[in-house]
């Protein structure tokens, strides 16, 4: 028997059960298909929200933590697993937000770096974009890291540390005397007095029979990848919500849509042709560069997308660490450590309350 079970292998429950694992705990880790290939496997991999001045303080608190580790954690997972996730610090620069102020306030108060540009400045950072934005923001400190590879790095890196059982997709919570005793899946079931859903976007399915259930729905994001050449570009490029991230080896990867389309991960060639389209706008050197790739995910979206990290109300033992819609690979590590935090009941790296199942979520 565990002492605690992991619903959902993706980058927020691979951490969790490390965080618990690394604590002393017996972790098993219970995953629908196979660990890293949903949400995780599908984003870009940005450790930083797009435009972060416009998110709650409660986002902001996460991903700062999280910031202040990635290069650890990529070190770390490398070294575990022979498999280096690419964490590279290439910078984020943002044309013409039209929020400059605010932007500016954001970065005085919470002591992030971050600069204004003009156009001669922008294509100076950038001399690859293909037209001079009037106004930018500069980010040089915001990092990358290749998510399919962080997703790889994970799963071996834990896999000698924790039981790892996937094609298992749980059917019931089940629940005795007001606490959670276990879990049951198509075929089996398995018992504990503590269960995590980390289950990303079907975390509220999991939870629609709860007191308290979690505001989580699916938002399908579509991508694309150029099989580009180093130097193509150079940095992140944030415009219009539309994203342009380079990768060492040259590929360059275009993201992406915002769907409400339920459970759907399908492509559609005109989302396809949208992203080659913008693509080619801001960088004409990818119009002969060949796409690779191109596919959907599900994000788990929630309200102004705070996520949910703690107790399950009136459930012993039954916690939920999800809801992060575009920002869970950049708010992995410190929702793991906070989640573990909460179980383990010890001094939390930050202030768990924004993040409880009931509290409410404000912009």
């Amino acid at each position: 028997m565990s002492d605690c079970l992991i619903i959902g292998g993706g980058i927020i429950g691979m951490l969790t059960a490390w965080e618990l694992q690394s604590a002393g705990m017996r972790v098993t880790l219970i995953e629908r298909r196979e660990t890293g290939r949903e949400s995780s496997w599908a984003g870009g991999g940005i450790v930083s929200p797009l435009y972060p001045w416009r998110y709650a303080d409660s986002v902001t608190a996460l991903a700062g933590w999280s910031q202040s580790h990635y290069a650890d954690l990529a070190r770390s997972l490398t070294q575990g697993s022979g498999i280096d996730p690419e964490y590279t610090q290439n910078g984020l620069l943002i044309l013409q937000p039209g929020d400059e102020k605010r932007a500016t306030a954001w970065a005085k108060e919470t002591g992030q770096t971050l600069q204004l540009l003009n156009g001669h400045e922008t294509r100076e950072c950038e001399p690859a974009l293909s037209a001079v934005a009037e106004t930018a923001v500069w980010m040089p400190q915001v990092a990358q890291i290749r998510n399919p590879r962080l997703a790889k790095a994970t799963r071996l890196a834990i896999a000698p540390l924790v039981k790892i059982i996937e094609d298992a997709e749980v059917t019931e919570l089940l629940i005795r005397d007001g606490g959670i005793t276990g879990i049951k899946t198509a075929g089996d079931h398995f018992e504990a007095d503590r269960v995590v859903v980390c289950a990303g976007a079907w975390s509220g399915r999991l939870l629609q029979a709860m007191p308290v259930v979690p505001d989580i729905s699916p938002v399908r994001g579509q991508m694309i990848l150029f099989k580009g050449q180093p130097g193509d570009v150079s940095r992140i490029v944030l415009h219009e919500n539309r994203y342009v991230i380079p990768r060492r080896d040259g590929r360059v990867l275009v993201g992406s849509t915002l769907e409400h389309s339920d459970f759907k991960k399908t492509t559609s060639s005109a989302a396809r042709d949208e992203l080659k389209k913008y693509a080619i706008q801001h960088f004409p050197a990818l119009e002969g560069a060949e796409i690779e790739h191109h596919w959907a995910g599900l994000r788990p979206g929630s309200p102004h997308g705070i996520p949910y990290i703690g107790p399950v109300p009136e459930i012993q033992g039954l916690y939920v660490n999800s809801g992060h819609y575009r920002n869970g690979v950049v708010l992995a590590p410190a929702s793991a450590r906070l989640m573990a935090d909460v179980i383990l009941e010890r001094e939390p790296i930050l202030d768990p309350r924004p993040y409880a199942l009931d509290a409410p979520r404000e912009d």
